[in-house]
């Protein structure tokens, strides 16, 4: 055997059960460049005055609403968002350990924690945090690259509320009451009184069935009448008053400015999301997402309700001038925002605006932009004379203007041009295919804007700015919902949604701080 062997395998001492004369100092247990000491060390600098207004003196104690946040937000940097999984985390690991101080606060105190003490006061410390990032030049307020994303909310999928089918009920109860009123006339024409008329109402309302049903059944009391009609009568009486109440209890919840909401989440809409896992387009409940980043960093969140991103441009730079008391130099953004109402807007907040129409990127290519040389916006305007040329060379002359409302509330104004004779032109039916002369609607104003818009995105600095949106912006939403898999909210209600909008965006920049 050779000298230095042994043939006798050899363990290193396992030690489980000596207990240890001092206990072992957590923070030995921490690495120096650990991300849950960047997390410390920067909340530590934050103003928490309004968070601690959220507590009333007397009681019992309660814990630190500093070392609540704290722990909140590593643990959305750790991809934990249940509140019963960061109360398992504060039993067991080290990081959450140290960082709570051995607390052990149960996920009813989480939970209450972050639906209702955050509430209003999340932000201001979200943008402490931007401003010490600031301060340290990892980021600029000036540029802003803007985008949104849907997230699912936390609702059933199957208990759903339609504008539309709101709308096409009330239309066919209506329908049926004037068929009612009719059949009555038919029989009863002099026992009816026309003030309930059910064809001279402007809205279909419960009183006005009860009443209009209650005229017809005394019109049709002593009457032989088809048992059907009674049956309708009855059915009517019973469902039809409790319906439209309903209705209108629906259409509140729903508002305005929404197409539908979720009977679980009343402040979820119906959106079509990227993550169709059935193929099939399902609409699912939901949120939009608006970000603003500026160096891959969150400057600027908010939470909507719409559908698309076209109508939360302005509430959402609101939000960034509220926390930062100034508006952005210039903002990037896609065709999603390039509206008539939005580039007005930036205009008149002086915002330098590198925002593609909805046509943009089609017209860049030759074949796309070539492809229908009758197009109004291919056809030749004589500005000072207030005149189109058709393809034939022939004027089409103004022939008015009208105002347009959008769903959004903004008015347009909308000018038509006719043309002289269309009949015998050999062009009429490569042209166009309506009756008579042709006639194109111009916004004027809208035309204005997008020129000025691709005169922009055209420069040099625009083709710079498109390129860096597309990697500024869109690879934090990559980074949130594909490798930190947060692709459904854990809370239900757009206040408690927007708490963890927040707690998204601030373990972002802190993450990122820290790698």
């Amino acid at each position: 055997m050779a000298r230095g062997k042994s043939l006798v395998v050899s363990f290193k001492s396992n030690h489980q059960y000596q207990g240890m004369l001092l206990p072992p100092d957590l923070s030995e247990l921490v690495a120096q460049n650990h991300p849950v000491r960047v997390v410390s060390d920067i909340l530590d600098k934050v103003d928490i005055g309004q968070l601690m207004q959220q507590y009333k003196p007397g009681g019992a104690s309660n814990y630190h609403p500093r070392m609540l946040l704290k722990v909140l937000v590593f643990a959305y940097i750790n991809n934990i968002y249940s509140s019963r999984k960061i109360e398992e985390a504060l039993h067991q690991n080290i990081n959450f350990m140290w960082l709570s101080g051995m607390s052990k606060p149960d996920h009813n105190t989480i939970n209450r924690f972050r639906g209702q003490r955050l509430q209003k006061t999340l932000q201001p410390i979200f943008t402490q945090v931007v401003l010490l990032l600031c301060e340290e030049g990892v980021l600029s307020l000036k540029e802003l690259y803007t985008d949104g994303t849907k997230i699912e909310a936390n609702a059933n999928r199957y208990t759903f509320v339609w504008g539309n089918s709101i709308k096409n009920n009330k239309a066919k109860m209506q329908q049926q009451l004037n068929e009612l009123w009719q059949y009555a006339q038919s029989i009863a024409a002099a026992e009816l009184d026309d003030d309930h008329d059910p064809s001279g109402f402007d809205k279909i309302a419960s009183e006005k069935i009860e009443q209009t049903i209650a005229t017809i059944n005394e019109a049709l009391k002593d009457k032989p009448i088809d048992k059907k009609i009674r049956q309708r009568l009855n059915y009517a009486k019973k469902n039809w008053p409790s319906a439209l109440a309903r209705y209108a209890e629906q259409e509140n919840i729903m508002g305005d400015d929404r197409s539908s909401y979720s009977k679980t989440d009343e402040d979820a809409t119906f959106m079509r999301m990227k993550e169709d896992h059935m193929k099939n387009g399902q609409l699912k409940p939901a949120y939009n997402l608006q970000i603003s980043t500026n160096n891959q960093y969150i400057v600027n969140y908010s939470l909507h309700q719409n559908t698309t991103d076209t109508n939360t441009l302005q509430g959402h730079l609101n939000i960034f001038r509220r926390q930062y008391g100034k508006m952005p130099s210039n903002i990037t953004a896609d065709a999603g925002y390039g509206s008539e109402q939005n580039y007005e807007w930036l205009e008149k907040k002086r915002i330098t605006a590198y925002v593609k129409y909805n046509h943009f990127d089609r017209d860049q290519h030759g074949n796309s932009r070539n492809k229908n040389p009758y197009r109004t916006d291919k056809l030749t305007y004589d500005q000072e004379k207030d005149k189109y040329i058709c393809p034939s060379g022939k004027t089409m002359k103004n022939i008015g203007s009208h105002q347009h409302l959008t769903k959004a509330g903004f008015k347009q104004t909308i000018t038509r041009y006719k043309a002289g004779k269309c009949n015998g032109c050999p062009l009429r039916s490569d042209c166009h295919g309506q009756k008579g002369n042709r006639i194109i609607e111009v916004n004027h104003n809208l035309n204005r804007l997008k020129r000025r818009a691709e005169k922009r995105l055209k420069t040099k600095r625009g083709i710079e700015k498109r390129k860096q949106r597309c990697h500024d912006t869109e690879p934090v939403f990559a980074n949130i919902k594909h490798n930190h898999l947060f692709k459904r909210f854990m809370m239900r209600g757009l206040d408690k949604v927007s708490i963890e909008a927040g707690l998204l965006a601030l373990a972002h920049n802190l993450r990122k701080k820290a790698a």
